[in-house]
């Protein structure tokens, strides 16, 4: 009798552990503490072109840089942190330095043209935002671009000169240097070139050697493309697909695969084609190219409210004369003159 009850009490708790197990398979499944990731801002038409308008008149090639690498704002903090520490370096030397680090192709582009990266690492928060946008509204960026353009030509500030030539083919204005050999970085003021004022973004520093006061478009020294040339990422591998909407590297598609971009995750959700990500160094070398983002290193008196919300104050800091543009001659050689109608500043 007692063999009979111990029998019957295990036949019972095996008997409740099998409802149990069965109560909790018709239970919720898959949940996760992982939260979904936010969808992206969309930012609004005259948010956009407040975005790319103090870019919307750079030649094509260096437009493509700078979309691309805006993607990267840690590599940006680096790379000009970099330039500022290696400020003796020029032409092959330099080139051959730049190829040995760990950026992304966009931004080893942009150290051949010091102050426009000077100019993103100090406007931060507006560069982060621009590689969010491009990341998440690629084709809506690339119109704001060519929306800016129009209204800076119908303005009377974007025309054929010496330093640059401007062709429109149906409703797309491309910018190409005049000399495939020497770049312009064109110098304004792009709350004030596009006709009507246009509101600045916040806590915007105004970059000198890149920034003209007024309305006008200015150009100061002319930048070789030659020493550049035989990398992988030099001038020549970039360009601007207005019809694709699409920013072009070595033939293909531009792929960001940055890990510090708001909305990273949304990346393969908007138009990129995996398939022709085509990241590489200097053709040749061996190494593969760097995809990712390496932690930023700020230094004192920088602001990185960029990386945690935007709190677009930009960053303060000191700056080099290197690279800039001249505004009168000087030690770097060439004036500065006014752009469309050829005036000289």
């Amino acid at each position: 009798m007692k063999l009979f009850k111990q029998a019957l009490i295990l036949l019972l708790c095996c008997s409740l552990v099998l409802s149990t197990a069965q109560a909790e398979s018709f239970g919720p499944t898959g949940q996760s503490n992982e939260q979904a990731p936010a969808p992206p801002v969309q930012h609004s038409p005259q948010e956009l072109q407040q975005l790319v308008a103090p870019i919307a008149l750079y030649p094509d090639a260096l437009v493509a840089q700078v979309l691309a690498a805006s993607t990267y704002p840690t590599e940006i903090v680096e790379a000009d942190r970099w330039m500022q520490s290696h400020s003796k370096l020029e032409g092959e030397e330099l080139a051959k330095e730049v190829d040995k680090q760990p950026w992304d192709p966009s931004v080893k582009a942009l150290t051949q043209f010091p102050s426009v990266l000077e100019n993103m690492d100090k406007n931060l928060s507006w560069t982060s935002s621009l590689g969010d946008a491009y990341a998440n509204q690629q084709q809506d960026v690339t119109d704001a671009v060519q929306s800016m353009r129009q209204q800076a030509h119908k303005a009377g500030h974007l025309n054929t000169n010496e330093q640059e030539k401007v062709t429109t083919q149906g409703n797309t204005i491309v910018i190409e240097p005049a000399n495939p050999e020497v770049v312009y970085v064109p110098a304004y003021d792009p709350w004030l070139v596009y006709g009507a004022p246009i509101v600045a973004y916040p806590g915007w520093y105004p970059e000198p050697g890149i920034f003209l006061a007024g309305v006008g478009i200015g150009f100061g020294i002319g930048f070789g493309v030659g020493f550049f040339g035989g990398y992988g990422w030099g001038w020549h591998h970039w360009g601007c697909d207005w019809h694709g909407h699409r920013v072009i590297y070595n033939h293909n598609t531009y792929i960001s695969h940055s890990r510090t971009i708001i909305n990273r995750n949304n990346f393969s959700h908007n138009n990129f084609n995996h398939g022709n990500a085509f990241h590489e160094s200097r053709p040749g070398s061996g190494r593969p190219g760097f995809h990712g983002s390496s932690a930023p290193h700020f230094q004192p008196g920088t602001r990185s409210g960029a990386f945690s919300g935007f709190d677009h104050g930009g960053n303060v800091r000191g700056f080099s004369s290197r690279g800039r543009s001249s505004f009168g001659g000087g030690s770097r050689g060439g004036g500065f003159h006014g752009g469309g109608g050829g005036r000289h500043h």
